[in-house]
């Protein structure tokens, strides 16, 4: 199957402001684009192409004073086969772990580790570790948080979104993943486009998404606790340990997001 995904995004800033973009499609999903995936800027100005140290593509920008818009379109090849499913996939023990790997079992800016470390035990330490593991705590983050974008926060984090109990994809891979790492399993999180595609529409305006990854039995595995289902067509951007690390965009100056449109369709 082939999938049409783009963008349009538009800020205004009072005065020239650096910007670092990650908005392109990861690497490992390079080989599969049909068409190229490429930002492209109103007013055209310059930007210098990275590899940060996650491994994602990321973009500095100089943003001029008055308006900017940031847009890309592309077709990309996808398998149209959900997420991985594996029940019997295990968990390793740490010494058995990669050494890349573990900095995905430490607690970051919004997965707060320490501070749910004893919830998690509480509820899951009796539970089989490796993948039922994993499925019980997306279990759990699914049923406890409401979706509402009227709760989205820039600053809310992993325990935030448990006391709160509302928020928007970003909260529960964030929820999902410190909850993982405070049983012993690594976990990142990923960023990218997930459409409508093999479910029912989602009258919602169609945004960006947030799901995570954890490792079991010596490879990663995709994991959504907002769906809570596999999903079909998901277009990886970047991974990192939270949504600090993958940012859409991070302006080093005030600048106002005035236009965001987010594409994601299978084609015929």
């Amino acid at each position: 199957m082939q999938i049409h995904a783009g963008y349009e995004m538009s800020y205004t800033c009072p005065k020239s402001t650096p910007m670092i973009l990650t908005l392109s499609v990861h690497p490992s999903r390079i080989n599969d684009l049909v068409s190229l995936d490429r930002a492209l800027f109103d007013p055209p100005i310059a930007a210098n192409t990275y590899h940060d140290s996650f491994g994602n593509f990321c973009h500095v920008i100089e943003a001029p004073p008055g308006g900017l818009t940031i847009r890309a379109n592309f077709v990309i090849r996808d398998s149209g086969r959900p997420d991985d499913v594996a029940p019997d996939a295990p968990q390793l023990a740490l010494g058995e772990l990669p050494v890349d790997v573990l900095l995905f079992l430490l607690g970051s800016r919004y997965c707060e580790t320490d501070r749910l470390s004893t919830f998690a035990w509480s509820r899951f330490g009796q539970v089989p570790k490796g993948w039922p593991l994993v499925q019980a705590i997306c279990d759990f983050v699914h049923g406890h948080i409401a979706f509402d974008y009227a709760h989205a926060s820039p600053l809310k984090t992993a325990f935030d979104a448990y006391t709160q109990k509302q928020g928007v994809c970003r909260d529960f891979a964030h929820l999902a993943i410190t909850l993982c790492r405070c049983m012993n399993i690594p976990a990142r999180y990923c960023t990218g486009y997930l459409g409508d595609i093999g479910v029912p529409p989602d009258p919602s305006p169609m945004d960006f998404s947030a799901w995570f990854e954890v490792f079991l039995g010596g490879r990663w595995y995709t994991f959504d606790a907002r769906h809570n289902v596999p999903r079909i067509g998901r277009i990886l951007m970047a991974r990192g340990r939270d949504a600090t690390d993958v940012a859409l965009v991070t302006s080093f100056g005030p600048s106002t997001l005035t236009g965001f449109k987010v594409v994601t369709t299978e084609m015929a």
